[in-house]
């Protein structure tokens, strides 16, 4: 779907905060001058420096085999590399392997490797390393590595020479390229967690937990080189202090604003609109009561009206769904899902009668509070859910607590997110709710659909593939898996005179294009 671009035309009364480093809205590109040279740990004034707001701090470790956040992913793909990227328009370019060809029977890939690519700290690439980092989440047997299953087709591994990598697979694999967008670290290297290195267009400079995070332009990248020397991420996880940080000159660019937010800014401000690419829906434990009943997860689809809370909450922009795809995966993404519960409060009441609860039920939507466009969601939802007799309580929570208590320790009865692909395949976002997946957050457990994902791993086709993965996204929707509402708006706030923002059909934020307007 194409960009637009809103014209802001409110003012603007700029004052710049003390405290925040002069920010560049007093200038973006032109040089900042510390306090006070004199002081050993005064960082030096850089021509081309940016200030970006994320909502969130980074995950515990720096390790981007352990990432789990997609906030997290969205800032490290400045840092890491993989043998192959994306690009912003769904496609794979070759990054780390310069060429690679497949065999005739679709098993053995053999890929040769860039020259003179060396990693962050100075040493160079090899084969060995890319070896080491695709068994490394092959096997998952470091502690807090995350195994990915589609590497298991991955037989045999092997280095001819410093620039030649083969891989043998036990059976063909369409998505394996896919896959390898896996970041490629140094082989042996144990302080990732803390002092990441990589082979990006930036390097990791230093982290405060809650602060911050600092890049630095590596100036011994293989490819393009950025133009910005420093990028400073600013975490602020308060959703008030987000239009302060940007008006104060303290952030020069914010993605995932709200409607409301985007609309208090002046036209010092360019407001760029894409799609977030995800999946945001109200998520349901099917383990837990009364969620583990299909009569109320369907009741749950007919009391929500879609295009209501996209009016609602984000002022009509967003794009609705009915399964767990979005519409930048255009092959994959079917569009008569969208409408398969029409709102119908009739009939939820009724499935709920039938279900035994006629006077509806009480229910908890834990939410991440530093995300407001689920917070937003969530309170409309909870209007929503009146007229159908259940009455449903916000549970605002930390986003670690979040990540401990609803992602990985399944306690919670609903919630509202948004789930992305870590990669460019319809895989990444149908995987994690087959039975046995570790990541199966909402205890979805469906014999059909576990065997529908066995046929879309067998299967080498391409067509083939894509009619099961819809079969697969028609068995989500069928038993009301969740309550399936928008890929949301993503509006992104660029400082006028930051030029060169590149958007894609992934979680990302590239910052090596982004550029001061001379």
């Amino acid at each position: 779907m194409k960009k637009r671009i809103l014209a802001m035309l409110l003012a603007l009364v700029c004052a710049v905060l003390p405290g925040c480093g002069g920010g560049s809205g007093s200038g973006g590109g032109q040089e900042r001058t510390p306090a006070d040279d004199t002081e050993d740990t005064t960082p030096p004034a850089y021509a081309n420096e940016l200030y970006v707001g994320i909502a969130q701090d980074l995950d515990d470790s720096l390790d981007p085999h352990k990432t789990v956040a997609a906030g997290t992913r969205e800032v490290l793909f400045n840092v890491f590399e993989g043998l192959m990227k994306a690009t912003t328009t769904g496609d794979l370019s070759p990054a780390l392997a310069r060429t690679w060809t497949i065999s005739d029977d679709h098993l053995t890939y053999t890929f040769e490797m860039r020259p003179d690519v060396r990693f962050h700290d100075g040493t160079p690439v090899t084969s060995r390393d890319a070896a080491w980092s695709i068994q490394r989440c092959r096997d998952a047997e470091d502690p807090g590595v995350i195994s990915i299953a589609a590497l298991s087709v991955i037989g045999d591994i092997a280095c001819p020479d410093d620039r030649t990598l083969v891989l043998t697979l036990t059976e063909p694999s369409i998505d394996l390229l896919s896959y390898l967008t896996l970041a490629v670290i140094p082989e042996g290297y144990e302080e990732q967690d803390t002092a990441p290195v990589g082979t990006g267009p930036f390097r990791f400079v230093s982290r405060a937990p809650q602060e911050n995070v600092i890049l630095e332009r590596f100036d011994g990248y293989w490819g393009e080189a950025a133009s910005m020397e420093r990028v400073t991420y600013r975490i602020i996880e308060n959703a008030d202090s987000i239009l302060m940080s940007l008006q104060s000159g303290a952030v020069d660019l914010f993605a995932h604003l709200t409607v409301t937010q985007a609309e208090q800014l002046g036209d010092d401000f360019e407001i760029v609109q894409g799609e977030m690419d995800l999946v945001q829906a109200l998520y349901l434990n099917n383990a837990a009561a009364p969620f583990d009943d299909l009569r109320v997860r369907q009741a749950l689809c007919y009391g929500i009206d879609r295009q209501g809370i996209i009016d609602m909450a984000f002022d009509g922009y967003g794009f609705p769904i009915g399964s767990s795809m979005y519409p930048a995966f255009a092959k994959y993404f079917d569009e008569s899902l969208t409408g398969y519960y029409p709102y119908d409060t009739e009939k939820a009441r009724s499935l709920l009668t039938e279900a035994g609860y006629p006077d509806g039920f009480e229910m908890t939507i834990t939410v991440p509070a530093n995300y407001q466009p689920h917070v937003d969601t969530a309170q409309v939802i909870v209007e929503q859910l009146k007229e159908i007799g259940v009455r449903a309580e916000i549970q605002p929570v930390e986003w670690e607590t979040w990540l401990s208590d609803v992602y990985v320790g399944r306690q919670y009865q609903s919630t509202v997110i948004g789930v992305d692909a870590s990669d460019m395949t319809a895989r990444a976002l149908l995987e994690r709710f087959v039975s046995t997946a570790g990541n199966d957050f909402i205890n979805y457990q469906s014999e059909t659909y576990d065997e529908l994902f066995a046929q879309a791993l067998s299967c080498y086709d391409d067509a083939e593939q894509t009619e099961i993965y819809k079969a697969m996204e028609r068995d989500l929707t069928e038993n009301a898996a969740n309550v399936y509402i928008q890929d949301m708006a993503d509006l992104v706030a660029l400082r006028r005179g930051l030029e060169g923002y590149r958007s894609y059909p992934i979680y990302v934020l590239d910052l090596s294009g982004l550029r001061w307007a001379v």
